[in-house]
């Protein structure tokens, strides 16, 4: 999917030809992407990896998506991260990105789609409510440290 979906961004469907393209884009990250991670993500089957591009082809947000299967309930996507350029921030890249993935996974046939964060951070909530997202009440995630 290569079209322009917001003013001056293009959202850009990533595939394993794409791993150049999210080294590139490193600077979104927690951290930096490898070649050999890049690669090993793109070619995982239910993983995606959507960028999305200012005027000048600089990756300036990301959302990425894992589908997971479980044999009672079905095909759903588990929003896995999000994240917009500060300097792009507030312009609705990060709500075309949802809607991208949401779309998706809608044609994939996942029946829903998740994410989880921080409690406090408003910046990601307002993005998630602004794209039909809702609060679950009462959910708490959980983490393990598997290291």
């Amino acid at each position: 999917m290569d079209a322009n979906s917001a003013p001056n961004i293009t959202i850009r469907r990533l595939t394993r030809g794409d791993a150049y393209r999210l080294t590139a884009a490193s600077g979104l990250f927690d951290g930096p992407i490898t070649e050999a991670g890049a690669r090993d993500f793109l070619a995982k089957p239910g993983h995606h990896l959507l960028l999305a591009e200012g005027p000048d082809g600089r990756a300036v947000g990301f959302v990425s998506g894992v589908e997971m299967t479980h044999p009672d309930k079905g095909t759903e996507m588990f929003l896995y991260e999000l994240a917009v350029a500060e300097d792009w921030r507030r312009r609705g890249v990060a709500s075309h990105l949802v809607g991208a993935l949401a779309e998706i996974a809608r044609e994939g046939g996942c029946y829903g789609m998740w994410t989880g964060t921080e409690h406090d951070n408003e910046a990601a909530l307002a993005a998630y409510r602004s794209t039909g997202g809702r609060l679950e009440p009462g959910t708490t995630i959980v983490v393990y440290d598997l290291a």
